[in-house]
């Protein structure tokens, strides 16, 4: 079994900054690429930030040179700091990795349960 936990999420003033973290666990042989999403209320979940295994980023246009991604591959974590937050960037941020469980084994996509970010303006 395994499981990816979020924290960090919560209230802040617009210009400020949070952190999250996504933490994996269980029967993990080798995590790929990591990834953290969001969703608004009323729109489709979008890709925030994207890291691979090596380290290579890759972010969405409305977050480039305020948010960064990161790892921590003994840890198997994915943090994304963010930095000057508007309240657009209000959403559930979700993580997602690509990990096999053994090896040889299959890539499977597996999610976080989402931890709210609430911007006021």
């Amino acid at each position: 079994q395994v499981q990816l936990v979020e924290s960090g999420g919560g209230l802040v003033q617009a210009g400020g900054s949070l952190r999250l973290s996504c933490a994996a666990s269980g029967s993990i042989f080798s995590i790929n690429a990591m990834r953290w999403y969001r969703q608004a209320p009323g729109k489709q979940r979008e890709l925030v930030a994207t890291i691979t295994k090596g380290g290579s980023t890759n972010y969405a246009d409305s977050v480039k040179g305020r948010f960064t991604i990161s790892r921590d591959n003994a840890k198997n974590t994915v943090y994304l700091q963010m930095n000057s937050l508007k309240p657009e960037d209000t959403a559930v941020y979700y993580c997602n990795a690509d990990l096999s469980r053994r090896p040889w084994g299959s890539l499977e996509g597996y999610w976080g349960q989402g931890t709210q970010v609430t911007v006021s303006s």
